[in-house]
């Protein structure tokens, strides 16, 4: 009798797919590309970033809010993204599309340089367009902004070179 009851417990099989891991393959994307997939309902940004890309990463560090993701560490930078790139291998960003102000989706502005709305030595990165928040090429956001928060990097491992599993990590 208890059984049924218990049962009810579990998770449906929508909940259960809502959450399920996702598996990329990331063969295809090209330096300086943008793939996203769906994850737990949130658009999940892997990008392949450029050795230019990468290479100023660490001049935008005097300009941004937390540059070593240590405000609210567990909840938004797994262990193995606490760098300055924010990610397992420094080519590969994985993050969660969505702006930590108020749910937006920010805009690709991955070409440096002035640009409207943009500073004039913008090195690349994302504008949220609803309250102008931005975040550099490892979704990390400048001082001064609405959002409060680096961009989240969910949990992910890469099952071979070429293929990423995001929604579990080693630790799960």
């Amino acid at each position: 009798m208890a059984v049924p009851f218990v049962s009810s417990f579990q998770p449906s099989e929508r909940a259960k797919a809502a959450g399920a891991s996702v598996e990329v393959d990331i063969s295809a994307l090209k330096p300086g590309e943008k793939l996203v997939v769906e994850w737990r309902g949130n658009p999940v940004w892997i990008i392949r970033r450029t050795p230019e890309q990468l290479a100023a990463l660490p001049k935008t560090d005097p300009l941004l809010a937390d540059p070593q993701s240590l405000r609210k560490p567990d909840e938004m930078t797994p262990v193995y993204a606490r760098n300055g790139h924010r990610s397992i291998k420094p080519e590969i960003m994985v993050a969660v599309g969505i702006c930590t102000h108020l749910g937006c989706s920010p805009s690709d502005r991955f070409t440096p340089g002035a640009q409207p709305s943009l500073p004039d030595n913008w090195a690349g990165g994302f504008l949220c367009p609803c309250h102008g928040s931005t975040f550099d090429l490892a979704g990390r956001v400048f001082k001064n902004k609405p959002a409060p928060d680096n961009l989240a990097v969910p949990p992910h491992m890469y099952l071979s070179e070429n293929r990423l599993l995001i929604g579990e990590d080693k630790k799960a």
